[in-house]
């Protein structure tokens, strides 16, 4: 009877401890353990947050944490660029003359959804060639359906500002999210564009096509009146929200200048409101991941090669011209001259 009562007052004691050590082990966690609470309470919260940033919460006996985003920029650029090429690709450009006989103009069609930067493009390139900023293509601001009504051409001034360059830029009305009959409207002038048919200041109307008896249709296109270089230029911000109606249109246009043996490139602009990456540094750009992935993008929505797909930044903000802007812009462009200039020698030996 004394084994018993004493056995039973041991485990009792036992019971008793295990119990005081369980109190102060759930005192830790919820921050209540007697003399030492303000302390307890400081760790169950460290340890709370600690199990609630490390511990992946399992739903169907599987884990759904997931793993950490990709950085933004690759370790090896996607894209080769020579960043020290400006004066190589300025000196190219002021000396570029066509080859073909009778051809004196070498014109590029800029064309593209509304607000994507056709005649920011037309104002870099004009500035980069004249070392200036300038703002001969008026720009529409941000949130307007587009500035630009008329079909203008801009002709650049050669590096010493005495000639006018064979280098011919023209900009027209950008295309919106139309209905069928404003589609085949806009796809007719655009032809007819690339056709030389159209002359400088023709207003567009979405509701008819340029006719024939209209004073600013050419009956007599030559050389110098046709397109050598078809462009679209895109928002790179906005490669994902281009409408389906948006997509066929350039898909149309771009059907109709491989018939009339024009090749068609595409242009990104705004890379540096696409990425942050590349608003801290153009050159960036290389190893953007978003940026490659956008070009991507575009290449299979409208079947421009990747090689054919250049990305840009505008000058928009900027009082002065900056030596990578250039370096970028007139690279683009001297790609630009190279791919006409190739149709051209091809047109010659047909």
């Amino acid at each position: 009877m004394a084994c018993f009562t004493a056995s039973n007052a041991i485990a009792k004691s036992h019971l008793l401890l295990s119990t005081s050590k369980l109190d102060c082990l759930l005192c830790v966690f919820i921050g209540t353990c007697h003399g030492d609470a303000r302390r307890h309470k400081l760790n169950s919260a460290k340890v709370w947050l600690w199990s609630e940033k490390h511990t992946p919460r399992v739903m169907g006996g599987k884990s759904s944490s997931s793993p950490p985003p990709p950085p933004p920029l690759l370790d090896k650029p996607w894209l080769q660029m020579e960043w020290g090429g400006r004066d190589t690709d300025l000196q190219f450009i002021n000396n570029y003359t066509p080859k073909a006989d009778g051809l004196q103009q070498f014109r590029i069609l800029l064309h593209g959804p509304v607000g994507a930067g056709k005649s920011s493009f037309i104002n870099s390139v004009i500035s980069s060639l004249e070392g200036k900023i300038c703002h001969r293509a008026v720009v529409c601001n941000t949130g307007q359906s587009g500035f630009t009504k008329e079909y203008k051409t801009y002709r650049i001034q050669t590096g010493n500002q005495q000639n006018m360059s064979p280098l011919v830029l023209n900009d027209m009305m950008g295309l919106g999210n139309v209905n069928r009959r404003h589609r085949r409207v806009h796809v007719k002038d655009v032809k007819k564009a690339m056709k030389g048919r159209i002359k400088d200041g023709y207003k567009f109307n979405p509701e008819s096509s340029l006719s024939e008896t209209d004073q600013f249709y050419n009956k007599t296109p030559n050389v110098n009146d046709k397109v050598h270089v078809l462009v679209s230029v895109i928002d790179a911000d906005k490669v994902n929200l281009l409408s389906d109606n948006v997509v066929e249109i350039i898909q149309d246009i771009r059907d109709d200048a491989t018939d009339l043996g024009i090749p068609h490139v595409a242009i990104l602009t705004k890379i540096d409101e696409a990425c942050p990456e590349i608003k801290k540094d153009v050159k960036n750009l290389c190893k953007s991941r978003l940026l490659q992935k956008r070009v991507k993008d575009i290449s299979k929505k409208v079947g421009i090669p990747e090689n054919c797909i250049f990305p840009v930044k505008n000058y928009h903000s900027e009082r002065n011209v900056d030596n990578d802007i250039d370096a970028l812009v007139l690279n683009t462009l001297r790609c630009i001259i190279e791919i006409g200039d190739e149709y051209l020698k091809i047109q010659e030996r047909i």
